[in-house]
């Protein structure tokens, strides 16, 4: 037997070394078997969370982070390129919820070093990792194929694609060790992709192809790290009001025609950022144990079908 089986052998999750207990009975029913605590409490108490791109004031990733300090994580990391707001933000989770450790860490997710260093960082001080949230993102060339430079294609490649790798690989193994405070292998692993990650005419052919191996890398490690415990998905967003899309926001308010924005998906809206990070607690909490390999999409309905403008089928 090789190594790669051998660790993963050595690497069971709780559910597969003890299976998921009996609760019991009432009046000669089963109670209920469940992993995962009341969803009335906290849903990711005691666990510590990376999450990227977490600088813009109204991005996911920020969004993200305070619904994991609110939910009772004892450490959150908020890393970006940009450290502008990070400072920022850190005194307002740090004001908000006093109990949650906040590290604002600035991090490069093209760089190997820099990502490894944020998750060593972690388990040196908390000597676990339970959800890392690969955000980080950029806009890539808004253009046609034909207007895409090699250097540009492989520079949106390099945030979206790599970056998103790089936290996937580190995030994976850190989840895989065990403590005498986490005795089981197990963890969470969100990585942002888009809707034009699952259908064409969403976004720029860069921006689109690396959103896409975000979904790709999302099903692959899956299954390669089946047995440990350890969960891996893509979130697909639609239209999201983010730093990235203020731009096309802006200029539809200055024109009058918001109301536009989203017009294409069935809620017939544009998304603000608690939209999506709701689900990001959803998929970092045990109370998505079930949910992996997965491209949740976030998208109000757009990806459900061909979008159409009313009364123009013809």
């Amino acid at each position: 037997m090789t190594a790669a089986p051998k660790r993963r052998l050595a690497a069971l999750s709780e559910q597969l070394a003890n299976g998921i207990p009996s609760k019991g009975e009432f009046e000669n029913v089963p109670r209920i078997r469940t992993v995962a605590q009341p969803s009335v409490g906290q849903r990711v108490q005691g666990k510590v969370v990376i999450v990227t791109g977490a600088n813009s004031p109204i991005g996911i990733g920020r969004a993200s982070a305070h619904q994991y300090a609110q939910n009772g994580a004892k450490a959150v990391y908020i890393c970006d390129f940009d450290t502008s707001y990070l400072e920022v933000h850190k005194r307002e989770l740090a004001e908000l919820y006093p109990e949650v450790k906040i590290h604002a860490v600035k991090v490069d997710v093209g760089e190997e070093e820099q990502v490894k260093a944020v998750v060593d960082d972690a388990m040196a001080t908390y000597g676990r990792l339970d959800i890392m949230f690969a955000n980080a993102g950029i806009v890539g060339v808004p253009n046609t194929f034909e207007h895409i430079t090699p250097e540009a294609f492989m520079k949106t490649m390099r945030v979206n694609s790599l970056g998103v790798f790089l936290c996937f690989k580190h995030a994976a193994l850190a989840m895989q060790k065990t403590s005498a405070e986490k005795q089981y292998p197990g963890g969470s692993i969100l990585g942002t992709a888009s809707v034009a990650g699952l259908r064409s005419n969403a976004g720029g052919t860069d921006y689109s192809a690396s959103k896409a191996s975000v979904v790709s890398l999302a099903q692959t490690m899956a299954y390669q790290l089946a047995g440990t415990g350890v969960r891996v998905n893509a979130l697909c967003p639609g239209v999201i009001e983010t730093g990235m899309t203020k731009p096309m926001f802006d200029a539809a308010r200055s024109r009058g025609t918001e109301r536009k924005i989203g017009q294409l998906n069935p809620l017939q809206r544009g998304a603000v950022a608690d939209e999506v990070a709701r689900v990001a607690l959803f998929l970092g909490s045990d109370e998505s144990s079930y949910v992996n390999g997965q491209a949740w999409a976030v998208c109000g309905g757009l990806s459900a079908g061909h979008p159409f403008v009313p009364g123009k089928i013809a």
